[in-house]
Parts: structure tokens; sequence; C-alpha cells
């Protein structure tokens, strides 16, 4: 087994199943590499969940499990490669298909000075 395998596996959408399921095509080798590696990949051994969370603290843990993660840059490249459209991918967080540097939480007003109320 190849760590690109692994790679390969993440940049294709990343956000499938995980374990694959068994309507995927997926040999015995390939199940069991996924299986050894599963713990090794944060996003694979907790909560999926807390990779799409609203709440900045949660992102933020998200992004610093990713700090820790040896498919970070191919899970970056493949994310910016298909434009995902939410979510911390590779330890950045995407908006709309794009990085931004801190996700703001539903409701908020804009940073904009003609938003603030005039006294």
């Amino acid at each position: 087994m190849r760590l690109t395998t692994l790679l390969d596996t993440v940049n294709q959408g990343g956000s499938g199943p995980w374990p694959p399921t068994a309507a995927v095509d997926v040999t015995a080798d390939r199940r069991q590499f996924d299986r050894m590696v599963a713990g090794l990949i944060p996003c694979r051994s907790n909560d999926p969940e807390l990779w799409f969370a609203e709440q900045t603290a949660q992102v933020e843990l998200a992004k610093a499990m990713c700090r820790e993660c040896p498919l970070r840059t191919g899970c970056l490249e493949g994310a910016v490669e298909r434009q995902e459209p939410w979510g911390v991918w590779g330890g950045e967080v995407f908006v709309e298909g794009r990085i931004v540097a801190i996700k703001r939480g539903r409701g908020r007003p804009r940073k904009e000075a003609s938003a603030t109320p005039a006294a």
C-alpha cells in the first residue's frame, strides 16, 4: 500500500462515506488500508460534523486537528481544485468555494462603516 493511494482517496471528493460503502467497488486491500490509516486522519476518526460546524470554537478545533494531519497539503489542494463550497479542508476554512481567514457566525452584522447606525 502506498500513501498516494490515501491521497487519491482524500482528493476524490473527501466528503463521501467513510469507510466506503459496499456500493463502491473497493478492493479488499484498499479497505484494509483505509481501516489502517483511519486513525491517523483526524477528520476520519472524529465527528465529521466538526469540520462543517457553525460555531467559531468548533471550526478552530477542526483547523487545529488538521495541522497535525499527514495529508493536510493534499487535502487542501484537492479542496481548492474542487472549489469546496464550505467546511474545513486542509486546515483552512472554505466559504462559498474560497478560503477565508476566519469564519463569522450567522446573523452577525457586516464589518462595514456604512453598517453602523448613525448617532
